[in-house]
């Protein structure tokens, strides 16, 4: 790697830092604030007596000062002791990573088809702008979105799943079908259709903001008056230059992308991490939920980070010194 692409990304992981740190803070003192507290789920459990939840209290450490309960928990964080669950005493760090891969497939998926299908709508609206498709385009992804994640996927499983029968409602295997890929496929595409649907109505917008900006560019109109057709215009000049606000949009579109795996993930009982905060929530699970908040935050700052410095390296106008 080039030093000042090095240094480049030195500097961003170091501005990152703060945001981490503020992240941490709120999230553990929203923890704090919830009705019950950490120790909600003693708590409110009636067979528990006040003596056995100030053991607990102290066991905890949660007898000392807010701050200091903070500092412990931080450098338990960092090294790598993200505590261990209410029910079944399991690591934190374990019961996440263990929901991380089916996540993944269904998010990177997801965002694989849109990034595919949502690009080419837009750089085909931006082309034949103000035609019949372009404004075909701009209606459906108007329309897809003003309605909510999980009305998508409510109606996908009362069509594909209730009345005609072609796909499974949820889950993400068959019982005694766990590995078989095509069972897992199966399961995957409702869930990805809702997923996909919403991403795509959001990447066409501003993929045909982007080309439509490009295209109008003195060196564009220069190409076309050389005689190059819009094929060769778009491949050679127009692609790299629209792309690049394109590339900062995938960084942004993380968290939106984990809030709408979340929704999905409830309506299809997929076992994902999205459905792990939920369940967390119902059985408040506080050390899961600081867990997912953290790791969360670091997944969303990562995407950023890779983005920035794909925008570094392919857009000249970045100054990385």
């Amino acid at each position: 790697m080039r030093g000042d692409v090095l240094g480049y990304v030195v500097r961003r992981i170091l501005h990152s830092i703060p945001l981490v740190i503020g992240v941490s803070i709120i999230g553990f003192g929203i923890m704090h604030l919830a009705p019950g507290g950490p120790l909600a789920v003693y708590t409110l459990n009636p067979t528990i007596t006040v003596t056995d939840i100030e053991r607990i209290r102290i066991a905890l450490g949660l007898d000392q000062p807010v701050h200091i309960q903070y500092l412990t928990w931080a450098k338990s964080m960092l090294t790598g002791s993200w505590g261990f669950t209410f029910f079944g005493g399991r690591p934190v760090l374990e019961v996440i990573v263990e929901r991380l891969p089916a996540t993944l497939i269904l998010m990177g998926t997801s965002m694989a088809l849109a990034i595919l299908i949502g690009t080419l709508i837009g750089m085909l609206g931006a082309v034949r702008r103000n035609s019949i498709f372009d404004y075909l385009a701009t209606t459906g992804a108007m329309l897809a979105l003003s309605f909510p994640t999980f009305w998508f996927g409510l109606m996908a499983i009362y069509i594909f799943a209730i009345n005609l029968g072609w796909l499974p409602s949820g889950g993400m295997y068959e019982l005694g079908e766990e590995g078989n890929p095509w069972d897992l496929l199966r399961h995957l595409v409702l869930p990805v259709m809702v997923l996909t649907l919403v991403l795509v109505a959001t990447w066409s917008r501003y993929a045909r903001s982007s080309f439509l900006e490009v295209i109008q560019q003195d060196y564009i109109r220069t190409a076309r008056s050389k005689g190059l057709g819009t094929r060769q215009i778009m491949a050679r000049h127009a692609f790299r230059n629209a792309v690049i606000p394109l590339v900062a949009l995938l960084g942004v579109q993380l968290p939106s992308l984990f809030s709408g795996a979340l929704v999905a993930e409830t309506i299809f009982s997929w076992p994902g991490m999205g459905r792990l905060f939920v369940d967390a929530l119902n059985m408040k699970e506080y050390p899961i939920l600081m867990g997912m908040i953290m790791f969360t935050a670091l997944f969303v700052i990562v995407g950023n980070l890779l983005a920035d410095i794909a925008i570094a390296l392919i857009d000249p106008r970045v100054k990385l010194v």
